[in-house]
């Protein structure tokens, strides 16, 4: 159960690594800045967001950009990706290649919205840090100062959530699968889905190794809640998708709000694309968001460079380490990840793969999102192409 604190009143409502129902567990893998209210710190840049670098990259790196493209597919039978790559000072490209649904034959649109998966969970970490900013939580407050039957809650920092090194259970056990399986449409809250992590044992002792986990940043989900006083999704619009100005994204917990034409999530079985079945509420804040190709490389680089938080704020999200278990990074630090010198997050489930990644140095964005999940153990494809096409710009 989530409690009222001395921070606020909670109002509760309603890897990612992939979820199959064919299986008995679950991997889960140009706008200006608006003035700040009373009392909160200014953001760390102005204006919020920048416009997509003038005229188009080379001939020749995108070439280069769009032959990986479909090497990558080729390689891990992905039927359909839309993907990006800006590069201020050089230009832009972006390409809509193969099926975005292999029935009907309907081709991948960068006008469609695609899932973030886990690419969610840099949202609701900004959204934790935002608060941090404006002194109404410390990362180093306890879990149990907001949610009540944590195990070690009184151990558990905001900090160690977000970094995933809280040792916290992950809510899809047993319970959870029976309930899914027993209605795979049910819309599930983000308290159903934090009451399913509640008193299971711990993973490990907290702080003393980093494992990927999708109850972590769901209860951070519910602090947000607690803290403000509002829905999570009314959080997240006010504070970040109207003042990015992003239209396109939205955070979905029932899939028939989904805008069609929307691409079909796709599983190979027996060398064939099978499609997966669309609950995104038994993700909630840690990857049940959706959004559009322009939107990513928005989001991309606020994220990256800390856009929404103060300088000292950003300094100690991109504080990390490896993670023993988990996505490919180098370092996982706060609801962010680096892989050779690029910052972001990358997303996997129910036949979805995303990865958004910001190169500061360079001020370069890759946004990739593919119809294709759980291709081959430890494959991840949009992170593959993402670390590919990174690979073609060093070369460009």
């Amino acid at each position: 159960m989530v409690r009222q604190s001395q921070h606020g009143v909670m109002r509760c409502r309603h890897l990612l690594f992939p979820l199959s129902l064919g299986t008995a567990a679950v991997m889960l893998a140009g706008c200006s800045a608006p003035s700040p209210r009373d009392g909160e710190p200014a953001t760390s840049q102005t204006p919020m967001s920048s416009d997509a670098p003038a005229g188009a990259l080379s001939a020749t790196t995108q070439g280069q950009l769009q032959q990986t493209l479909e090497e990558t597919m080729a390689e891990y039978d992905v039927p359909g990706a839309v993907m990006g790559v800006w590069v201020p000072g050089q230009g832009s490209w972006t390409s809509a290649t193969g099926l975005a649904d292999v029935e009907d034959r309907t081709a991948a649109s960068a006008d469609m919205t695609w899932p973030l998966r886990s690419i969610t969970k840099s949202f609701t970490v900004t959204l934790v840090l935002q608060l941090v900013d404006e002194g109404e939580l410390s990362l180093d407050d306890t879990i149990d100062e907001y949610v009540d039957g944590v195990t070690d809650g009184d151990e558990i920092t905001l900090r160690m959530l977000a970094a995933m090194t809280s040792g916290n259970a992950d809510y899809t056990g047993a319970a959870f699968l029976e309930a899914y399986s027993a209605d795979p449409d049910r819309i599930f809250t983000l308290e159903d889905l934090n009451d399913f992590a509640l008193g299971e044992p711990a993973q490990f002792d907290p702080g003393a190794k980093g494992v990927y986990t999708n109850a972590n940043t769901n209860l951070l989900g519910a602090v947000v809640e607690e803290v403000t006083g509002e829905p999570f999704d009314d959080v997240l619009a006010e504070r970040i998708l109207a003042p990015l100005e992003l239209g396109d994204t939205d955070y979905l917990i029932d899939v028939d709000a989904w805008a069609t034409p929307h691409p079909t999530g796709y599983v190979p079985e027996e060398g064939e694309p099978e499609p997966q079945p669309q609950n995104f509420s038994i993700f909630g804040p840690a990857g049940s968001m959706v959004t559009g190709l322009d939107d990513a490389r928005v989001w991309g680089e606020v994220l990256a460079t800390g856009t929404l938080l103060t300088p000292e704020t950003q300094e100690a999200r991109l504080e990390g380490a490896p993670l023993e278990a988990g996505p490919p990074y180098d370092i996982y630090a706060l609801g962010i990840g680096e892989t050779n010198g690029w910052w972001g997050h990358n997303g996997e489930g129910l036949g979805f793969t995303s990865a958004l990644f910001h190169h500061p140095e360079s001020g370069a964005t890759i946004s990739v999102f593919m119809n294709a999940s759980e291709v081959a153990p430890d494959v991840h494809p949009a992170d593959a192409m993402f670390r590919r096409a990174a690979q073609v710009l060093e070369r460009s």
